[in-house]
């Protein structure tokens, strides 16, 4: 039986066609979820793809966590059916209050691109099973609202937790407290990052290498192994 992963497209998403071809190369089915039907179809898994989302109108996210999909998509999620959120994805998951914080304006006020050098803090997600818990990657970036923050009381406790999933190294693109590029839930089957896995899936496109590719095929082997 084929592994379904949806891919919803919000007003504004840029990158869901690029999430589909990856989930299509890593061996599962892409499935194109629209923002105002509340059936997700019987997929295994969903990707929140980046782009600008209702043009980031208000805040980054803001609007999307509304859209009729979303409903279902957070009972599912709560349930823990598998959900990764790229960029703009991250910003509705954390409206969504699926994960916790806020994306701000990066601190310098620019819109940022560039190939992002990240590490891989934990491999134990159902996103991040076939990397290797502090493994060195090459993800393309690109966000105007990049800065992730919380309250001290939340970061404390996804530091002691282990539920930072990413970090920049080398230089912190945007001013994110301790570096954090990528987050989880509790239950580990929700993750969101900033960077854009889907542009590094394979050699002739993106970072020119496929360091984005064990994201797709992790969840695609938990869910064939569940």
């Amino acid at each position: 039986m084929t592994t379904r992963v949806g891919v919803v497209t919000f007003p504004g998403s840029l990158d869901d066609r690029d999430a589909q071809r990856a989930i299509r190369l890593a061996g599962a089915e892409p499935v194109a979820l629209w923002h105002r039907d509340k059936d997700l179809h019987q997929v295994d898994a969903v990707v929140l793809p980046g782009g600008f989302s209702y043009g980031d109108y208000l805040r980054a996210g803001a609007i999307s966590r509304f859209s009729p999909v979303m409903a279902t998509l957070i009972e599912q999620a709560k349930l823990g059916m598998p959900v990764l959120g790229i960029c703009n994805g991250f910003q509705v998951l954390t409206e969504s209050h699926l994960l916790p914080g806020a994306m701000l304006r990066n601190n310098h006020l620019h819109f940022i691109c560039r190939d992002q050098k990240l590490r891989v803090e934990n491999a134990a997600t159902a996103w991040t099973s076939d990397y290797q818990a502090g493994q060195e990657i090459s993800i393309p970036l690109k966000n105007m609202d990049g800065r992730y923050t919380a309250d001290p009381r939340t970061i404390e406790e996804l530091e002691s937790e282990g539920r930072v999933v990413f970090r920049y190294v080398d230089l912190n693109p945007n001013g994110s407290i301790n570096d954090i590029a990528g987050i989880t839930n509790a239950a580990g089957n929700v993750v969101g990052l900033m960077p854009h896995p889907e542009h590094a899936v394979e050699p002739l496109v993106g970072t020119g290498k496929t360091d984005g590719l064990p994201f797709f095929t992790s969840v695609l082997k938990q869910l064939v192994s569940s």
